[in-house]
């Protein structure tokens, strides 16, 4: 199948197929006679996994990481749980920051009178050298 088929079966943009194969998550594609890919089921098979590994926010490296455990039937549980163990503690990690983000952009919303008025807390904390 060519890379228009790939994408629709992927849920990818074949823009985006083009990138997986560049940074060598996927192998480059068979071409044919005329030079256009060839897509067959085991690469629309990888670059689903690919996909789901984005919706979850795996970065590049760690779905290359989980690529290969995959690929591999020798592979330990154990070394997946692990590249799926950190990148939850870097989503809490993240969560916690966004946490306190809303709770200062809150702040600083409640603290504006947001009137006709030119003061204005939400410019005063931002131009203060303080921390927020």
């Amino acid at each position: 199948m060519n890379i228009g088929e790939a994408a629709k079966l992927s849920g990818l943009s074949a823009k985006m197929i083009r990138h997986y194969e560049q940074i060598k998550l996927l192998k480059p594609a068979e071409r044919s006679a005329a030079g256009y890919r060839q897509y067959n089921a085991q690469n629309i098979e990888v670059l689903q996994f690919i996909r789901q590994a984005r919706v979850l926010g795996f970065s590049m490296a760690q779905i290359d990481a989980l690529l290969s455990l995959w690929q591999d039937p020798q592979r330990p549980s154990r070394a997946v749980k692990e590249v799926a163990q950190l990148h939850l503690q870097e989503v809490e990690h993240k969560m916690r920051e966004l946490a306190a983000m809303q709770t200062t952009l809150q702040q600083m919303i409640n603290a504006c009178p947001g009137d006709e008025n030119s003061n204005c807390a939400i410019l005063e904390q931002l131009s203060s050298s303080k921390k927020a």
